[in-house]
């Protein structure tokens, strides 16, 4: 799938050959193709390390992991982004469904995506599916 543009002015911003030499080609898919991982299969999934998630590719802080919680659903799962403008939400109608795609506002990666009115018992009924390979984990005492 291609990523539409959004008009959003990204403070890092690459062509698409230099995406390319920085990511592996998973990385690449997921990040700059809006491709999904396979569920249950990437390293945050069951992770409880405390620490900061970042972008993979440009390093932005995006979710701290007290917002992190089990949803059982295949993917790292989150109730609020480090702080609102971490990321980018924006319409997805892709696959016959409406759905809310997350992208970092920082570089304009795809994350994953937001559902809301699930039921689960967070602060704000929200779950930030995020694919592990869009992130990489800060431990505490290196964030």
């Amino acid at each position: 799938m291609t990523m539409k543009p959004t008009g959003h002015e990204y403070a890092v911003r690459k062509s698409d050959a230099e995406w390319r030499e920085q990511l592996s080609p998973a990385e690449y898919q997921v990040l700059r193709e809006a491709g999904t991982e396979r569920p249950w299969v990437g390293e945050y999934t069951d992770s409880k390390t405390t620490g900061v998630y970042a972008c993979r590719a440009c390093g932005a802080e995006l979710f701290e992991s007290d917002t992190k919680f089990e949803s059982h659903c295949g993917w790292p799962s989150f109730w609020s982004p480090l702080a609102g403008d971490a990321v980018e939400l924006l319409e997805d109608r892709s696959m016959g469904m409406k759905r809310i795609e997350v992208r970092c506002a920082s570089c304009g990666s795809h994350l994953g995506h937001v559902f809301e009115g699930e039921g689960f018992d967070t602060p704000t009924d929200q779950r930030y599916c995020i694919n592990s390979i869009s992130m990489t984990l800060r431990p505490a005492a290196d964030a």
